[in-house]
């Protein structure tokens, strides 16, 4: 189960690192994908910061651990609370507001599917311990 716990987190973490990456490198597009206008200057630190370094460092932080024979179920843990409130808040988002393009239901889907995944896989390995 460790093992299918690690790759996960991997996965989740390599996907974190390229999407931020994507915003630091290709701001314009990505910004526009999820619907920002990049004010410039503000708008452009604050999306290059928050966009892309955060999601980076999010990355990273389900990623090393797993490399430095970190705890695998804090990890695992701080990914089902991550994704927790993504879901929470981008489905009260739904509430408050409309005009959603396909690209904020497509990442609102992958945020469920990895809220459901990483808790049954928490769920899962906490039994196996």
């Amino acid at each position: 189960m460790e093992n299918i716990v690690r790759n996960v987190l991997l996965m989740i973490g390599g996907v974190y690192v390229l999407l931020g990456l994507w915003c630091v490198f290709l701001p314009e597009k990505t910004s526009k994908a999820v619907g920002f206008d990049l004010l410039p200057g503000q708008g452009q630190s604050e999306f290059f910061t928050v966009y892309g370094g955060l999601e980076v460092v999010l990355g990273l932080l389900l990623i090393v651990p797993l490399f430095a024979n970190g705890d695998v179920r804090t990890v695992l843990m701080g990914c089902v609370l991550l994704h927790g409130g993504l879901v929470l808040f981008r489905s009260v988002s739904f509430f408050l507001y409309s005009g959603f393009a396909t690209t904020t239901y497509i990442l609102a889907t992958v945020e469920w599917v990895i809220f459901l995944a990483s808790t049954i896989l928490f769920y899962l390995f906490k039994q196996e311990s």
